[in-house]
């Protein structure tokens, strides 16, 4: 059975001469939080915007929960909630009034308690002109959330959030995932998109990288594995390099060494501090961090 519910098939789209997103492709399955990585002018929000039917795609296919979104915008807008990186309301407009008029555009009741759970409630009084770039920011969620959508789209969603708020919005979209909600969220916060994506795809120079879960995408490429070790004689220090661990650093009673071949390494270390009669009080192996490997991608290009 085929739970995908976002399907990109050869995406590309052109202004006059540049190709901005070039023969992109990726499913994304039901309840799903799929995150789009990449540097700023990736086209990234440009996948987005071909999905979410604001820009006219120059190839390949697409379908949003069954619907192609560059025909049939009206059942587009049914399915589809949206959170633009970019977005604004009238100076005038209070929260209320715009979640009042974003549900009548979908024919249904005003959805208050949306503007309550992300905080904002108490914001009725106030104008769209006179609220904070946070409150603006989770009063763009709400309205997205107002349909009950089966996808949502999350761009750069946390963008001008506090801590607490960027917390609370983080367990708004697990919840929405809990719920069936599928999301496709872009962002450049390393940290966010580990924590809460199920799979990512990184995005370089309109091509799509590397695909894959946090755990896969940092495992991969040419980063090292950092081994950090400390024995109850300090029988490997000062440090060097053994077998395929090669040494780097002494801090305090720790040695640390990088490593290709990680179970190999390790290996090799516990076999040298069984040779010196001593024993292992602490060890830890580290892959290297989404933020490494993404700097490695950007770095080497398109693999």
């Amino acid at each position: 059975m085929d739970d995908s519910v976002v399907s990109v098939q050869g995406l590309i789209k052109r202004y006059g001469t540049i190709t901005v997103v070039n023969n992109i492709s990726f499913e994304v399955n039901k309840s799903e939080i799929f995150g789009l990585l990449g540097p700023n002018g990736a086209g990234k929000t440009t996948t987005l915007e071909c999905l979410e039917g604001i820009c006219k795609s120059d190839g390949g296919t697409m379908r949003v929960n069954g619907c192609n979104p560059q025909l049939d915008r009206h059942k587009l807008h049914q399915t589809l909630g949206v959170q633009l990186q970019s977005s604004s309301l009238p100076d005038g407009i209070r929260p209320g009034e715009a979640m009042s008029l974003i549900c009548s555009w979908h024919g249904l009741l005003p959805r208050f308690d949306l503007l309550r759970r992300f905080g904002i409630d108490y914001q009725n009084k106030k104008q769209y002109s006179e609220m904070s770039t946070g409150q603006k920011r989770r009063l763009h969620l709400a309205l997205a959330l107002s349909c009950d959508p089966a996808v949502i789209i999350l761009d750069e969603p946390t963008a001008g959030l506090d801590v607490q708020a960027r917390a609370d919005l983080h367990d708004a979209i697990r919840e929405l995932k809990a719920t069936g909600v599928t999301t496709l969220l872009a962002t450049h916060d390393m940290a966010e998109a580990e924590s809460l994506c199920d799979r990512i795809a990184i995005i370089i120079h309109g091509h799509i990288a590397t695909i894959g879960t946090p755990a896969q995408i940092t495992s991969a490429g040419h980063a090292e594995t950092r081994i950090t070790l400390r024995t109850k004689t300090n029988c490997l220090l000062p440090g060097r390099d053994i077998g395929n661990a090669h040494f780097i650093n002494q801090t305090g009673d720790y040695g640390i060494w990088l490593c290709r071949d990680t179970a190999t390494a390790v290996m090799e270390l516990l076999k040298e501090v069984q040779h010196f009669g001593d024993s292992v009080e602490d060890l830890r192996v580290e892959r290297p961090s989404l933020e490494e490997r993404f700097l490695e991608l950007i770095e080497g290009g398109v693999q």
